[in-house]
């Protein structure tokens, strides 16, 4: 389980980055790169880091389910994650 504290930073740096998307892609489209340095680190969208969205787990990320590995699994034991099966042979 992820401290808060990282979660919460990232979902700061998700609502920073779409603040500042708009004003991004105008200055990249005028070619002002020390405009583009002015703004915040957190603004750029490569910063972001994908988490679990259960545990925040930060390795481990399938994107079509939003969840780790780890809670996959579980959640697809229990049933949780409809059409998912485990294989057999």
């Amino acid at each position: 389980m992820a401290k808060e504290s990282m979660k919460a930073r990232e979902v700061k740096r998700a609502k920073t980055v779409a603040k500042y998307a708009e004003k991004r892609k105008a200055l990249k489209e005028a070619g002002d790169y020390e405009a583009l340095q002015k703004l915040p680190k957190n603004a750029s969208p490569i910063r972001m880091h994908n988490r679990c969205k259960l545990t925040g787990r930060p390795k481990g990320y399938m994107r079509q389910f939003g969840v780790s590995r780890v809670t996959f699994r579980e959640m697809a034991n229990q049933g949780l994650i409809p059409g998912v099966t485990k294989a057999s042979w």
